[in-house]
């Protein structure tokens, strides 16, 4: 176990980290107990009972967080012709086609927070399989980022959408904003997370959906919710 600080420790003693609070005294909580002294994010640890080793029971998506995350993300897409003038209009970071693959593949070359990419170009990016799939970066049709609808697609992305997916302990790790936003705008973000997740619960997912759901800053602890307290 690694030593934790004095500030940690201090932070320890505003709340029991045993109980299981709200929403809205979990991320009072958080936001109480977040002493860096940067503007620290706020992630959301969700434990679910399902199996991600199993087709059926993956559970992964995407959805634009209400108040953004605090976060600026920079966008690659990988499109040609039109469509690339149209994503350079529509306000990407980086465009390109096989220039940015080899890029990528020769540079080590990864300024860039998300991929999006037209279906004509995943013939491209799918060589790229093994280097963005570890880091998360592969764009995938179900969180939106393998589409000709560009504008849409980084639209949304610079608002604030955040892509959920199960890790390999079947638990999904996402962001919901900045200490600074504080507990309500942090909780809305929250509730219009939980409901994509919820509603995403796979047919074959049996017993207990949400076995746990844990809230923290980048430096403080993590707070519990009672996931008994979710209802969406």
């Amino acid at each position: 176990m690694p030593k934790r600080g004095k500030t940690y420790k201090a932070a320890l003693e505003k709340f029991d980290k045993t109980q299981q609070y709200d929403i809205a005294e979990a991320l009072t909580n958080v936001c109480e107990t977040a002493r860096a002294k940067f503007d620290e994010t706020v992630e959301v640890h969700i434990k679910l009972g399902v199996d991600g080793r199993h087709a059926d029971q993956q559970v992964r998506g995407a959805v634009v967080l209400p108040n953004g995350t605090g976060k600026t993300k920079r966008v690659l897409v990988f499109a040609k012709g039109p469509k690339a003038q149209e994503a350079e209009a529509a306000g990407a970071d980086y465009v390109g086609a096989e220039e940015m693959a080899q890029r990528i593949q020769q540079e080590n070359w990864f300024d860039f927070d998300v991929v999006v990419a037209t279906p004509d170009m995943m013939g491209v990016v799918g060589r790229l399989g093994r280097i963005l799939g570890p880091k998360g970066l592969m764009p995938n049709p179900k969180s939106g980022t393998v589409t000709m609808d560009v504008t849409k697609a980084l639209q949304e992305i610079k608002a604030g959408k955040v892509e959920y997916r199960l890790d390999k302990q079947n638990i999904i790790h996402v962001p919901v904003g900045k200490v600074s936003f504080g507990p309500e705008k942090l909780q809305q973000n929250f509730n219009t997370l939980l409901e994509a997740v919820v509603k995403a619960k796979p047919a074959a997912a049996k017993g207990q959906y949400l076995r746990s759901v844990t809230v923290a800053s980048t430096m403080g602890p993590g707070v519990k919710v009672n996931p008994a307290l979710i209802q969406f």
